[in-house]
């Protein structure tokens, strides 16, 4: 999986292309955290299928766990990032081509 690029323009960033470029960093950081998420089905897929003992099961669960709680703090303060740039920042205008 290669790093997520975001372009940067040469002129200035009007307001619209601001929104824009933080809407699409939300994106990306989802992506990723989907990535997260799925790495974490398949650690537990591969530890129910290996021959582990009971107490390394619960270790790789508490792994697990503790991961997708870091995920949903995570999901909450991208939640918080994309209420606040639609209730503060963006105003459609008819100059705005977004």
């Amino acid at each position: 999986m290669s790093m997520p690029v975001i372009s940067m323009p040469c002129n200035p960033i009007t307001m619209c292309q601001a929104v824009t470029n933080l809407i699409e960093s939300i994106a990306l950081e989802e992506t990723a955290l989907s990535h997260i998420l799925n790495a974490e089905g398949e650690k537990l897929q591969k530890a129910v299928s290996m021959d582990c003992s009971m107490r390394e099961l619960l270790e790789v669960n508490e792994s697990v766990v503790n991961m997708v709680g870091a995920v949903s703090n995570m999901e909450n303060v991208l939640k918080e990032k994309l209420e606040f740039v639609c209730n503060n920042l963006y105003y459609p205008s008819r100059d705005c081509e977004c």
